[in-house]
């Protein structure tokens, strides 16, 4: 059976269009408002969901994301709630691709190889790990392989052609390219380098390419369109779910998927 992923970038590419992959921290606001935000983002436009697992010390993550992890740590969420939580989006019948972003201790708690046959049963297509570096995760990527779940790696401004090479060679799925040297944050414009970056990035794979960190607004989706296949999209998202009303917080993050696709001018 094909990768979820694949599948999805070949309709995109298809179609002509940049894929649009929100992410959703696992238990923020809550558990169940959390739940009904990855259904919501899906329905808004959003092409595939990036779903972070909460973690008390997240190194590559800014204000934004470490605010929703506290908060969801409070709630209790951890390694074996945010399977469950996946799980119930696949028995729901969603369908789209479901990628985790998570920090290697509490997997390595979980049991490494446990952790993977489980997310692989529950329906995750692939996984993103900030903190393992390409020299160390040869016994990780393997065991991806295994269950078919794509390891997909980070390469930023900062990376040299080299590690852009090794990382290329066993990635599968995508390749998250970060716009800048800092961490995750809504910028008011992107980086200049980025698009050097991906076509560093392009020498190497034939994988599709996505831009994170510092995506905000709709232009940042139309000049990242003209060299990269998508854009994920956290902080700028989560700060606008936290700054409504508890009872807006669904009709808030639908405008706002909505005006990064450029429906209807909702949420410019």
């Amino acid at each position: 059976m094909p990768n979820r992923i694949d599948s999805t970038f070949e309709r995109l590419r298809a179609a002509g269009e940049t894929a649009l992959a929100p992410f959703v921290t696992v238990g923020f606001p809550d558990v169940p408002t959390s739940e009904a935000l990855a259904w919501e983002l899906l329905d808004a436009g959003g092409d595939m969901l990036e779903l972070g697992i909460p973690f008390s010390d997240p190194l590559a993550d800014g204000p934004t994301i470490q605010m929703t992890s506290y908060r969801a740590l409070q709630h209790g969420v951890n390694v074996a709630s945010s399977l469950e939580f996946l799980r119930r989006l696949r028995d729901g019948g969603v369908d789209a691709p479901l990628v985790f972003m998570g920090y290697y201790n509490p997997f390595l708690r979980y049991g490494v190889e446990r952790f993977l046959n489980d997310a692989s049963s529950a329906g995750m297509d692939g996984i993103v790990v900030p903190d393992l570096p390409t020299e160390e995760s040869g016994d990780f990527r393997e065991a991806c392989n295994k269950v078919g779940i794509a390891m997909i790696p980070l390469l930023a401004p900062t990376s040299p052609d080299s590690r852009i090479e090794e990382s290329c060679k066993g990635a599968s799925g995508f390749i998250y390219c970060v716009s800048l040297a800092g961490v995750t944050g809504a910028r008011s414009s992107l980086s200049s380098g980025v698009s050097d970056l991906v076509g560093r990035i392009r020498q190497h794979t034939d994988l599709p390419v996505l831009v994170g960190f510092g995506v905000s607004q709709r232009e940042h989706v139309e000049q990242i369109s003209e060299f990269a296949d998508g854009v994920i999209i956290a902080s700028a998202l989560l700060d606008a779910v936290a700054k409504s009303p508890e009872d807006a917080a669904l009709a808030t993050a639908r405008n706002f998927v909505r005006g990064l696709k450029g429906l209807n001018g909702a949420g410019d």
